[in-house]
């Protein structure tokens, strides 16, 4: 219980830090021109998020301010350096609600859809997947499984571990996008994720259907200054491999400092590998697709198999290693776990409060 209350602490002081930087942000760097000086204004704020994981212990915490915070906003404010990106809006958010889209992995729908980001719009209403009581339900049991985890044989294992981080990623983002709709009337947000484990394809994955909010950021963040940099140089077709190249590394980088902050481990470097090599296999699979073209396309069922099979087979080569040699993900589960038992002890004790009383 200590060490409960020292962790809570903690993270009020991270809180605190993380409010003081955006009301500087808002009303102090957002008065100066945009470009190099606000950018160099900017710098004190990068450098406090990039510390500020270090400031807590728990898996949970540090991982999701990690994400959050050290990684989504520093981007977000980056982009809004340039007026670009999420925080800027016309006319300009308010400040709540600019401390709410800076901090949470949420995006406000445009009134006009970026035509480099329109075709996201018909993948918004899959056909199949899980709907939301079912993805609770199934996190709610591998949280309950976790005890025994460590019986499974190794293949179940990182089979158990890609469905965990997924349904966990999709829970921090359901809440998030939840906290803003019964916050803020009239906000419209981007789908954050789009059924992951339904794609087809390595460009389906990455750029339709994972994490959406870091794929746009990175968009406008890496692949379109990137692009716009080379083009000139190699022309146009190599510049957008080379975008993606960048994007893919960049990301590599963020989440081996994202395992870091979680582990406290020296960086084997294996994580940002694993991004690498799928930079290198998506920019392959567009070439050949632009060489075969229709004329040989495998069945959708085929290319499904083959896209979930090549990532859970790259990931538990690469991406899960360091997070298992750590003991991260059984951390995880005890935290959750924690955590769940306390869900459960609020929800009865208004049961009796509201329900049992009033009969």
């Amino acid at each position: 219980m200590a060490v409960m209350d020292g962790e809570l602490k903690s993270f009020t002081k991270v809180s605190l830090t993380i409010m003081v930087s955006l009301l500087y942000s808002y009303f102090i760097s957002s008065k100066l021109p945009k470009g190099k000086f606000r950018l160099i204004s900017l710098f004190p704020t990068f450098s406090l998020f990039a510390l500020l994981p270090l400031s807590l212990s728990s898996v949970f915490l540090s991982g999701t301010v990690a994400f959050f915070i050290t990684w989504l906003t520093t981007f977000k404010l980056l982009l809004f350096s340039f007026n670009l990106g999420p925080l800027v809006s016309d006319p300009p958010l308010t400040f709540p609600l600019f401390v709410t889209v800076a901090c949470l992995p949420i995006k406000i729908k445009p009134r006009e859809i970026d035509p480099d980001y329109k075709y996201l719009e018909k993948y918004a209403n899959p056909k199949l997947g899980l709907n939301l009581p079912a993805k609770i339900l199934l996190f709610a049991i591998l949280i309950a499984a976790g005890d025994h985890i460590d019986q499974f044989r190794p293949n179940v294992k990182i089979c158990v571990y890609c469905v965990t981080l997924y349904l966990f990623v999709e829970f921090l983002l359901g809440v998030s996008s939840a906290i803003v709709r019964s916050s803020f009337d009239g906000v419209v947000l981007e789908p954050s994720s789009n059924e992951p484990y339904l794609a087809t394809s390595l460009q389906d994955f990455w750029g339709r259907r994972w994490n959406l909010l870091v794929s746009n950021t990175l968009r406008y963040g890496i692949y379109r200054p990137v692009r716009a940099a080379v083009g000139g140089v190699v022309g146009k077709r190599w510049a957008a491999g080379t975008g993606v190249m960048a994007v893919f590394v960049v990301s590599g980088v963020m989440h081996e400092q994202l395992v870091y902050y979680i582990t406290r481990e020296v960086p084997t470097w294996e994580v940002t590998w694993f991004f690498v090599l799928q930079g290198v296999c998506v920019v392959l699979e567009f070439e050949l697709k632009t060489v075969v073209g229709r004329r040989w396309q495998p069945p959708a069922a085929v290319a499904w198999l083959l896209t979930l099979s090549f990532l859970v087979v790259t990931a538990s080569w690469l991406f899960f290693p360091p997070l298992m040699r750590a003991g991260i993900f059984a951390g995880l589960l005890k935290e959750l776990k924690m955590v769940e038992r306390l869900v459960w002890k609020l929800i009865l004790s208004l049961f009796q409060k509201y329900y049992i009383k009033s009969a």
